[in-house]
């Protein structure tokens, strides 16, 4: 294992390199934004025949935090995964983006059709916001009726930080973001990076379903065609990312691979982790 930094636009960020073998390595892009790849821990377990390699992007986790708010956007973001892989050496690729990650690995792919990507796993993802919005909104319908009449009081408010409205959506995280009780060590870090996080406030918003913030009109589902790597998406059957985003991504994609997780939501590498493992470790094998 080994630790370091990387000099980037906005500060340096910190990564971590695991394992070794002949297999072609496996870069990890973190969700939130702002999440860190505390969550992502269990993904060393690919590292029994390759290397994998987290890090932290700026703002977040153990990497720098400028107060800088004109740093968040998706092409600095890009600009980023470019810098830490010509960094590290990275020239033959596989890259793994969960979540935001995966909207940035699909916006690094298609802008900068980069040579030595061997293979794309898109996790927990979709190609565009809206798709990504209109989802949660029937998942939040699906919630019991005092659950909803509370986030709505708040919502109409502006008062997303109350404890009253924190505990309603804490019951749609449970359902739909890990399903898992109590939540792992690596989840509850992760939340502790997201907390305040400016980052996350900028891109996205105040939570998981209300996108406000500079991500609000992404899109590239008109162009997942020009992706022309291996690609596995995968995604959990209860995913706050409903696999309808997933199943939009795999029709895109010419020759990619669907996978859904029948037990998980939008954590199936903690949910199912055994079967994640296989799964994506298959898929890498079968690209090289």
């Amino acid at each position: 294992m080994k630790e370091g930094r990387v000099d980037v636009e906005g500060g340096r960020v910190w990564f971590r390199r695991v394992g070794e073998g002949s297999g072609t390595p496996l870069l990890v892009l973190h969700g939130g934004p702002g999440a860190g790849w505390d969550y992502l821990e269990t993904l060393e377990g690919l590292a029994s025949d390759r290397e994998v390699i987290f890090y932290d992007q700026l703002g977040t986790g153990k990497s720098d935090k400028p107060d800088d708010t004109s740093l968040w956007t998706v092409e600095r973001f890009v600009g980023e995964v470019e810098t830490v892989r010509t960094a590290l050496g990275l020239e033959k690729v596989h890259m793994l983006g969960q979540s935001w990650g995966g909207w940035l690995a699909i916006e690094y792919a298609i802008t900068k059709q980069p040579a030595g990507l061997a293979g794309l796993v898109l996790a927990n993802t979709s190609a565009s916001i809206r798709e990504f919005v209109d989802g949660t909104k029937a998942l939040i319908a699906e919630l019991p009726k005092e659950v909803r009449e509370t986030m709505a009081r708040y919502e109409a408010t502006g008062d997303y930080h109350h404890p009253e409205y924190e505990e309603a959506i804490g019951v749609f995280y449970q359902r739909h973001l890990c399903r898992m009780d109590p939540w792992p060590d690596c989840i509850l870090r992760t939340t502790e990076n997201l907390e305040g996080n400016q980052v996350y406030e900028t891109m996205n918003g105040p939570n998981e379903f209300t996108v406000v913030g500079r991500l609000r009109d992404w899109d590239r589902t008109d162009r997942l065609g020009e992706i022309r790597v291996p690609t596995l998406i995968v995604v959990g059957r209860y995913d706050e990312l409903v696999p309808a985003c997933s199943e939009t991504i795999h029709r895109g994609i010419p020759g990619s691979e669907l996978h859904i997780f029948e037990e998980s939501s939008h954590t199936p590498h903690l949910e199912e982790e055994a079967a994640y493992m296989e799964v994506v470790g298959n898929f890498l094998r079968s690209v090289e």
